[in-house]
């Protein structure tokens, strides 16, 4: 379990399918996601998750004070299946709030400092212009633009110092 001020951050379990399967199913929070996934593809991803690879975390981000869901953020290898990827879902009624970023922050140290990474990615559209500005507050630097799944998307980096 991580904490920050705010948030209580633990491992994706069993039992947190029905909120984190309410981001596979919001608009809002898809709109740069590839859209709504299906049920089927939902399953795969929840169970996938209970289970993941040796190298990929899935952690539930909940506010603190009162245990409501945010979202979920990730740490995974990156489709270059090299470096390490951060990803975050976040609820769209915790956007803007400094949530996100007390979250993936705690994410890139303990990938940096604890896991001892060199380097970690993210990837994000470059029309998701809130998620390319949330990763430059957090440090990391566009490194390059690719198009992949149909639009351009944006590379950030960040480096242990």
């Amino acid at each position: 379990m991580f904490e920050t001020e705010r948030c209580s951050m633990n491992v994706f379990k069993k039992t947190d399918h029905a909120d984190v399967k309410k981001l596979f199913l919001n608009e809002d929070v898809r709109k740069y996601l590839g859209g709504i996934r299906d049920e089927v593809s939902i399953s795969g991803a929840l169970n996938s998750m209970l289970n993941p690879p040796d190298n990929a975390f899935y952690w539930v981000v909940r506010e603190k004070q009162k245990d409501k869901f945010i979202g979920l953020v990730s740490l995974g290898l990156h489709h270059d299946g090299i470096l390490h990827e951060i990803s975050y879902q976040l609820l769209p009624n915790w956007w803007g709030k400094g949530y996100g970023k007390e979250a993936v922050q705690l994410i890139i140290r303990f990938a940096l400092n604890d896991l001892k990474l060199k380097k970690i990615v993210a990837e994000t559209q470059s029309a998701n212009k809130s998620s390319c500005k949330l990763l430059e507050k957090l440090g990391m630097q566009l490194e390059y633009k690719v198009i992949r799944f149909g639009a351009e998307q944006a590379v950030y980096s960040i480096k242990s110092s």
